[in-house]
């Protein structure tokens, strides 16, 4: 294993009601509480691989606030770097789907704390010295130009201590639209070495499309995205783009492979079909699983084998975080998924 000092995940972090078991929203009296962000998944997935996991972002200076941060705490991130100020955290509001009926999340997160942080490029130096990562979501830059602006700081800062950055494209069409996204992710992806997505990102960000695939119907040719992610190793100058294949048969049953290009060759996942609880956080998951498992092994068939496993078991746990450890998702990569009560 190669020596690591961490990464950092820069993005907003948000309060989840999530509406109880397969209720509709317009029809839930209670929520269930819990705290979430895109980064901080990752984050927490990379820490119960052992590979420490620095948060940066920003929460009110209150107990909403301080609740959020608690909340993290007890998984092993680090919050040292979370900043206090503005008034209020964003809000997911999340209804679990079921058989044709899809889940669903409404967005309340216009004017939140980490849309008001501001980081220098001095302060991304301390911040970043001696870390090996750095990770981010295409759901930061569309929070506004300050958000922007934090972020290419911090890019800039990477990029000079040498460290290896990735994103996760995460294309929202709930925060901006395919030009927005396109003409801000096209200058970020210079300082990109890792890239991850799902089928719709690439073509919703960059307009590359996978022919003879179908996304919306769950017709999934993997030939097509190796193609996809070809290109966007040769468009951007990457290291390796990962997508993740989801093959939707319903709301709670799901077809899911990955593959990863460097672009000379693709590497192909095994493909798992899931019995879904919560598939918030599954390519969050996805993503702590690949940083580790490359950060690690520098082995791309074992990565992208290791990423789709560990973020299937995500997809049957209750919340966003993947709480599982090595032992579990290497023992799903040897074959061991039959659901037996371990004694």
């Amino acid at each position: 294993m190669s020596s690591v000092n961490g990464v950092v995940c820069f993005g907003e972090l948000m309060i989840r009601l999530q509406s109880r078991g397969y209720e509709k929203l317009v029809q839930s009296s209670e929520f269930e509480v819990k705290f979430t962000g895109a980064e901080a998944n990752v984050g927490i997935s990379c820490v119960n691989y052992g590979l420490p996991a620095f948060i940066v972002s920003q929460v009110p200076d209150h107990e909403i606030g301080q609740a959020c941060i608690n909340y993290l705490r007890r998984y092993g991130v680090d919050t040292t770097h979370i900043a206090r100020g503005g008034d209020r955290l964003g809000i997911l509001y999340t209804e679990t789907g079921f058989s044709q009926r899809p889940s669903k999340v409404v967005y309340d997160r216009s004017n939140s704390a980490f849309t008001e942080l501001d980081i220098s490029q001095e302060e991304w130096q301390h911040i970043l010295a001696d870390k090996s990562w750095f990770h981010f979501c295409g759901t930061v830059p569309a929070q506004g130009p300050r958000a922007l602006k934090t972020l290419e700081n911090g890019l800039k800062v990477a990029k000079e201590l040498g460290l290896t950055v990735s994103v996760d494209l995460n294309y929202r069409a709930k925060l901006w639209t395919h030009e927005q996204a396109r003409a801000v992710m096209a200058n970020l992806m210079d300082y990109v070495d890792v890239g991850i997505g799902n089928e719709e990102d690439c073509e919703a960000m960059f307009g590359i499309t996978a022919d003879g695939s179908d996304f919306r119907r769950g017709e999934i040719d993997i030939d097509s995205y190796g193609a996809v992610a070809e290109q966007m190793v040769n468009r951007f100058g990457l290291k390796y783009q990962a997508i993740t294949l989801r093959q939707s048969i319903s709301a709670n049953r799901n077809g899911w492979s990955a593959i990863i290009h460097d672009g000379r060759t693709c590497y192909r996942s095994k493909r798992y079909e899931v019995e879904i609880i919560d598939r918030i956080g599954g390519g969050d998951s996805f993503s702590g699983g690949l940083i580790w498992a490359i950060e690690a092994h520098n082995d791309l068939q074992f990565a992208i084998d290791f990423a789709v496993a560990a973020s299937a078991l995500k997809q049957t746990i209750p919340g966003d975080f993947n709480l599982v450890n090595k032992a579990d998702v290497l023992a799903l990569m040897s074959g061991d998924g039959a659901g037996r009560v371990q004694r």
